[in-house]
């Protein structure tokens, strides 16, 4: 009996030796790799996942905001284009209703009742100016001429200017003269004197320049020899002047943006109205 069990105890300790060896080289591999010594204990502490989450985030925010930056760097470079492309535009909207300039003569009468009165079409003003011209804004030169009354009002919220203008078919003197009140006699000049309504803005107005500190118009005198031509702010003669000039200053200088610049149109009509041409 006891010879019998002396081979099994044996087997049984060189068994538990060989496991406990197994267990010794297991141990020194995980702490060679860092890994704790009981296996249930391998794996994420919540410490730990609250630092991944937090730099996570930190680098979500960090992107969102460099995106942000982008696009509000990209809305102001387009708003500075866009700003830009419209005071190039008024400004050449502008020389080219200038440079349609039409001489004509519009029949001006007080009531239905009274004679019509000729005169010679235009009125300018330091703020407001009606003339007729071949270029018009939704037709450029291809269409029937038109009658353009500009004029000068606040800006919005009142910060500054603006300039408008209103387009009127032209479709000859009575048409150009339902804008006259009467004829007034000028006593300095021994004439009568065209006197126009007031220009009215309306929705269809159109803004040609926006958010100006001040903006006014100055009508080429001619002279004769040895006076000099002058600009005068009001055009009283019943003629055309030589030359119209626009002038305009922004309400904010930023030299990031295109200034609005002064615009001169001349007129190349030398004959007087007021003067019956005939060949003898």
């Amino acid at each position: 009996m006891t010879r019998g069990r002396k081979p099994a105890e044996g087997r049984l300790q060189a068994k538990g030796r060989l496991q406990a060896k197994g267990r010794l080289q297991a141990k020194g591999r995980l702490q060679a790799k860092g890994l704790p010594h009981n296996s249930s204990e391998a794996g994420l502490t919540l410490f730990e996942v609250l630092i991944a989450v937090t730099l996570l985030s930190m680098l979500s925010v960090g992107m969102l905001a460099a995106i942000r930056m982008g696009f509000d760097a990209l809305h102001k470079t387009d708003d500075r284009l866009m700003e830009n492309r419209r005071v190039a535009g008024a400004q050449r909207i502008l020389e080219q209703q200038l440079g349609g300039f039409m001489p004509v003569k519009a029949l001006c009468a007080a009531d239905p009742d009274s004679t019509p009165v000729p005169f010679s079409f235009f009125e300018g003003q330091p703020q407001s100016m009606r003339l007729a011209s071949t270029y018009s804004l939704q037709e450029a030169w291809r269409g029937q001429p038109r009658i353009l009354e500009l004029q000068v009002i606040p800006g919005d919220q009142g910060r500054g200017v603006r300039l408008i203008v209103n387009e009127i078919p032209y479709t000859g003197p009575l048409s150009a003269g339902q804008s006259c009140l009467g004829m007034v006699a000028d006593p300095e000049l021994a004439v009568s004197l065209p006197q126009f309504r007031p220009i009215a803005s309306g929705p269809q107005s159109f803004v040609l320049a926006d958010k100006l500190a001040w903006c006014r118009f100055l009508y080429l005198e001619p002279a004769n020899p040895p006076k000099d031509e002058r600009w005068v702010a009001n055009w009283v003669l019943p003629r055309w002047p030589a030359g119209i000039r626009v002038e305009m200053a922004p309400l904010e200088d930023n030299r990031a943006r295109l200034r609005p610049l002064t615009i001169t149109a001349a007129i190349p009509i030398n004959r007087d109205p007021n003067v019956v041409y005939a060949d003898y």
